[in-house]
């Protein structure tokens, strides 16, 4: 448990993350049934900026400061700018929310949020930061046992963000199975899976073992801001998969993410797509 989630808050991949989060949880929000969202690695919540680990990196400046600085955000971005601007009291931008707070922003009294987190210290700042909010329940938990803690929800309904560290480096390839088992208890739930994109042998494995496994509708869309990497340890993208896909999300992200990513690619360079399976 090294990893340290504030020296990437806000970036890039942050930034596609929270943007497709919101567009999930308003997609269930269409019908006035309760749902759940279950945060199966919930990090601290919100992330100080003006801290020294962030200000070591300051990966938040190809990332939220770009596209505060753009024009004419589409409204899925207006709505994921509205929350970081809810965070910040002050004009200047200093906290970046967690997907947690993204989450909150939106939920209405009938719903709830579980968060679990097996970092001892995250753990003690998350329950701190959520301590006044009813409708959050947090765990200390590992994420990957919190499936089957905590699935089917009562409610029904739910989303799922699975968005581990990876400092594993068979991490991804065990996700197929995870998913799979978790679909088994909760099948109509939303699966949203978040995942680094450095090599690209290991990714073809990974859809391959996806495809193998999961007998549901899937989508699958890809962030990448720079050109292919010779090592396959650098970041150039970044990826998500969802299972079970709401209806009339596809020409959602295809609008915000594009307006996304023109806004943050490095020029000529990296790639983005949206594919169903």
């Amino acid at each position: 448990m090294n990893y340290r989630h504030i020296y990437h808050a806000g970036n890039f991949a942050d930034t596609f993350k929270h943007i497709i989060l919101i567009a999930l949880i308003q997609s269930l929000m269409r019908k006035e049934n309760a749902f759940c969202y279950l945060d199966t690695h919930a990090g601290i919540g919100y992330y100080d900026l003006y801290s020294e680990f962030a200000q070591k990196s300051k990966e938040f400046e190809n990332g939220i400061i770009k596209i505060i600085a753009a024009t004419n955000p589409p409204s899925l971005i207006q709505d994921y700018l509205t929350c970081v601007k809810k965070l910040n009291a002050a004009s200047e931008l200093r906290y970046y929310p967690g997907s947690p707070y993204f989450v909150k922003c939106f939920l209405r009294p009938q719903d709830r949020m579980i968060l679990v987190e097996l970092h001892p210290e995250d753990i003690k700042t998350l329950k701190h930061f959520f301590k006044q909010d009813k409708h959050v329940a947090i765990h200390h938990q590992d994420g990957y046992q919190s499936l089957k803690a905590h699935l089917p929800p009562k409610e029904r309904r739910g989303l799922i963000l699975i968005d581990p560290p990876y400092e594993k480096s068979d991490e991804l390839l065990s996700l197929p199975a995870v998913l799979a088992s978790a679909i088994k208890r909760f099948e109509t739930g939303i699966y949203a899976v978040w995942y680094p994109i450095k090599n690209r042998l290991q990714l073809a494995r990974f859809y391959r073992e996806l495809k193998s496994n999961i007998q549901r509708p899937s989508l699958i869309t890809e962030f990448c801001i720079h050109a292919e990497a010779m090592s396959a340890i650098q970041l150039i993208g970044c990826g998500m998969v969802i299972i079970n896909p709401p209806w009339q999300l596809t020409p959602l992200l295809e609008k915000n993410l594009t307006w996304l990513w023109n806004t943050l690619r490095t020029p000529n360079q990296g790639r983005f797509f949206i594919q169903h399976e």
